[in-house]
């Protein structure tokens, strides 16, 4: 997730800012081509990523390994919000950005009821307009998830959603402001488990703050991403969800079918194969801290342990 994230990347983003968040350029463009041109030239890919670090590392993955494997790469880090950086996909400003399948897909077809891996993915492919495909979706996955402390999981007894119907004392849950209205949240919990919650808006997407917030207390579930670090440097528990409340957020690439070359979907393809939630876990946490790694580095670190070859 998870700066905001993915659809979790809320829309509002204006106009200007959006247009200068085109023309810049983050950290982490490493030995990659990090040139900002208002088109991609025929015979290059122009990778995007939002404003997190995880979707940098992704970009930097993907970027390195098509660049190994000869094809020609312009990156272009940091572009914002889903809805800005799916405008420049579609107007050609990059080609191929790293995404989550559950989000993308309610992006595209707000009615969509599909929670699993692959019924989220059969969804997304028929959803997304035309000119836009996604190629192979990783097993990784960076979902929402309800997490509780090891205090409150044991005094109450709660271990999944489900459990939550033991607990006799008002819940608030800590989230993003977006989570009071979306399927899977405030709404979600009382449909699907009859769970009633008030929210606590907390605008970090289930970063310090909402970490913060359930450590002290001020709230007793907190919606933090699955690769988030935070969750096992704190012991929280996260809270199973057996009614598939949640939809599937493996990792994706979309791209334009413009740029989906033979060879561009074989090296991706493979990437995804390789990549897995740990993975993430174990990159975000490299991607911290003071002594933090930059993307870059850390995505040549993930490819010299997974050597991607067309």
């Amino acid at each position: 997730m998870f700066a905001s994230k993915r659809g979790r990347i809320a829309a509002g983003v204006l106009a200007a800012g959006a247009l200068l968040a085109l023309s810049a350029c983050s950290s982490g463009g490493g030995a990659l081509d990090n040139s900002s041109t208002s088109s991609s030239s025929g015979d290059t890919v122009t990778i995007g990523s939002a404003a997190f670090g995880e979707s940098e590392i992704l970009m930097q993955i993907y970027g390195q390994a098509l660049e190994a494997n000869g094809v020609k790469v312009n990156l272009k880090p940091s572009i914002g919000q889903r809805d800005v950086y799916l405008k420049a996909l579609q107007d050609g400003s990059i080609d191929l950005i790293p995404e989550y399948s559950g989000n993308l897909l309610q992006f595209y077809d707000k009615s969509s009821t599909d929670t699993s891996s692959d019924d989220v993915y059969a969804a997304l492919s028929k959803a997304l307009p035309s000119g836009f495909e996604v190629l192979d979706q990783a097993k990784a996955q960076d979902a929402d998830s309800y997490n509780v402390t090891k205090e409150f999981s044991e005094k109450w007894g709660v271990k999944s959603l489900s459990d939550l119907s033991k607990v006799t004392e008002p819940l608030t849950v800590g989230a993003n402001p977006e989570f009071g209205e979306r399927p899977y949240g405030i709404p979600g919990l009382k449909s699907a488990y009859g769970v009633t919650a008030t929210l606590k808006p907390i605008s970090d997407s289930g970063g310090p703050l909402t970490v913060a917030a359930l450590k002290n207390g001020d709230v007793q579930l907190a919606d933090i991403y699955t690769t988030t670090p935070a969750i096992k440097d704190n012991g929280f528990v996260t809270l199973e969800d057996p009614k598939s409340l949640i939809a599937a957020q493996n990792i994706v690439p979309l791209i334009n079918s413009k740029k989906a070359s033979s060879t561009v979907k074989d090296v991706l393809n493979k990437v995804s194969a390789e990549l897995t939630t740990e993975d993430l876990i174990d990159l975000n946490g490299k991607n911290q801290g003071a002594s933090k790694t930059q993307p870059d580095a850390l995505a040549k670190e993930w490819l010299s342990s997974h050597p991607i070859k067309k």
